[in-house]
Order: C-alpha cells, then structure tokens, then sequence
C-alpha cells in the first residue's frame, strides 16, 4: 500500500527506535516523521475492499459530490498512520500494546497524489502503578498533508516497557 514510508524529517528521540523504551517518551516532546505517497489505485482498492462508496471508488461520481472528486476512506488514512507510527515511533522491543484511542477525527479529505508525513505529540507519559515494568504514554497523533493541513488527529494510549524496574 502506497510508497515505501521514508522519514525527512529527523526525529528528536535520543535513543534509535530499536533502544527506544518508556523512558525516552517524554511529555511535551514533538516528533515529526513519514512520507507516503497516496495514489488514486490504491485510494480505488481500498475503498472497494472496505469502504464501498462512491466518492472513494469511482472517480466520476466523485466529482457530483460535495468532495469535487476522489477521496481516501479515512480508515485507509488510519492504516497509512499506523504504519507511519509503527515504523518511526513505536518501539519494537518495547511496545507492548494499546488499550484504545480516543477523539479520532478527519479534518481534512485526503485526495490522491497527497504526501503525508505525522506529528506526534507525548501529551502524558507514566508509570503504571501496578505494573512498574511498564509506563502508560498518550499522545496526541496528527497526520500532515504536503500543505501542512492536518487531515486526521486522534488521542492513543501505549503501554510501553520501561528499560529499568525501580528497585530492580
């Protein structure tokens, strides 16, 4: 799906992403990362395998709409988002789940040929206080077109594995 994901812009995270744990997720930090490519193919087989409609699958009947012509399924913008996340934020040895999402919104209709890149936003980062082997980090995800305009903002919640225990 789309371009392979690539990252112009340097991340602000000390540690590289395969020694990146809880402790490197710090509140008010602002990471800016990815660059995917959506083409209208792909914007046409998303939307016919999961979100049927015609201003996602038929360019010609897309142009009556209110939107003028094709857009992405806003789901499909949640997939490129997360692998944008996955890739250049979360932590493979560390991450180890999230408990859900809140305040999902699309802002802005992502068209094809659109370049988008995310900001992440760590509003909140934690210790758990049941399970002082992992933290509790909420941040604030925003997905960028190439204009800047932010077509998708969410509030997640990651439990993320701390690289030392207290008193351990």
């Amino acid at each position: 799906m789309t371009e392979e994901c690539h990252s112009p812009h340097p991340g602000t995270f000390s540690s590289p992403i395969d020694d990146r744990y809880f402790e490197d997720y710090l509140p008010g930090a602002v990471h800016r990362f990815g660059e995917m490519r959506v083409s209208e193919r792909e914007i046409i087989e998303f939307a016919r395998r999961y979100d049927p409609q015609d201003f996602h699958t038929d360019p010609a009947k897309a142009a009556g709409t209110m939107f003028g012509g094709l857009i992405a399924s806003g789901w499909m913008t949640c997939g490129l988002m997360m692998r944008m996340y996955a890739e250049h934020y979360l932590s493979a040895n560390a991450s180890l789940s999230s408990p859900g999402l809140d305040e999902l919104r699309w802002l802005v209709p992502v068209r094809p040929d659109d370049v988008l890149s995310t900001r992440v936003t760590v509003m909140e980062a934690r210790r758990s206080a049941s399970k002082p082997d992992r933290g509790i980090v909420r941040s604030k995800i925003e997905v960028l077109n190439q204009r800047g305009e932010v077509v998708l903002s969410m509030l997640a919640v990651n439990l993320v594995g701390c690289r030392t225990t207290p008193g351990a």
